[in-house]
């Protein structure tokens, strides 16, 4: 039986990939995986990750709608593990990252781990020591709705929110996938948030997200996610009551 399955969604990450891959795979057993979904890369992404030439590591192909959050959602959709980590393709996870993780998920009895991370550029030279002193985070369901506190890529969380946040919402610009699973598990798990910092989260200049460190989005935006977001969390309640 598969206990960690780490999720990385990725496209044209040939730069870190291997790096980032590299960090997670020696912190995992034999009986673990490593899921990758492909959103098509045309670069060396696919061939890097190949020649590790490792049973646990699972490649697929995201025949979705192209985007990191479809990508994400069908990389979980192939994960077996009873607790699931998410991962960009690069970053690089400190080397208890795991073990820290699995402690407040099985001996805490916790549902979900959100933690802090260290802001690093390309060359892995820091940035901003805390993510959360950075956005002035704070945890919890409501905090959360009126401004998002988390990195997705700090996330980890069991197999029961996992089945309670799938399908995502349909509407990816309002409610994307780190955003939707945090939500899931302040509403309706238990969440241990940790000021322990568990990655190097690397920011460059080919980014897909702005990774929250300064939002572009517009007032009225803002209100669309907020509403779309409660919307949901409601239906999933008592869909799932």
């Amino acid at each position: 039986m598969v206990r960690v399955s780490v999720c990385i969604a990725t496209y044209n990450g040939e730069k870190y990939i291997k790096e980032q891959i590299d960090s997670i795979i020696t912190q995992l057993t034999d009986e673990d995986e490593i899921i990758i979904s492909d959103d098509h890369s045309t670069d060396n992404t696919i061939n890097i990750i190949k020649q590790y030439n490792d049973s646990r590591i699972k490649i697929f192909l995201n025949e979705n709608e192209k985007g990191y959050t479809e990508n994400f959602e069908n990389a979980l959709k192939k994960a077996s593990g009873q607790y699931i980590f998410l991962s960009d393709q690069d970053d690089k996870w400190v080397s208890d990252k795991v073990n820290i993780t699995l402690k407040y998920l099985i001996q805490d009895n916790y549902d979900m781990v959100i933690s802090d991370c260290i802001i690093v550029d390309e060359n892995l030279n820091t940035i901003k020591e805390s993510y959360f002193k950075t956005r002035k985070s704070k945890a919890g369901f409501l905090k959360t709705i009126i401004k998002a506190n988390y990195l997705g890529c700090c996330m980890a969380f069991n197999r029961e929110v996992f089945k309670r946040s799938v399908p995502f919402p349909g509407k990816y610009k309002y409610l994307p996938h780190d955003l939707w699973i945090g939500l899931i598990g302040y509403a309706f798990f238990k969440v241990k948030t940790t000021e322990k910092k568990l990655i190097l989260y690397r920011r460059h200049a080919k980014n897909v997200s702005d990774g929250g460190v300064k939002s572009k989005n517009t007032y009225i935006f803002k209100v669309q996610i907020r509403v779309y977001a409660m919307l949901n969390i409601i239906r999933c309640k008592y869909k799932k009551s």
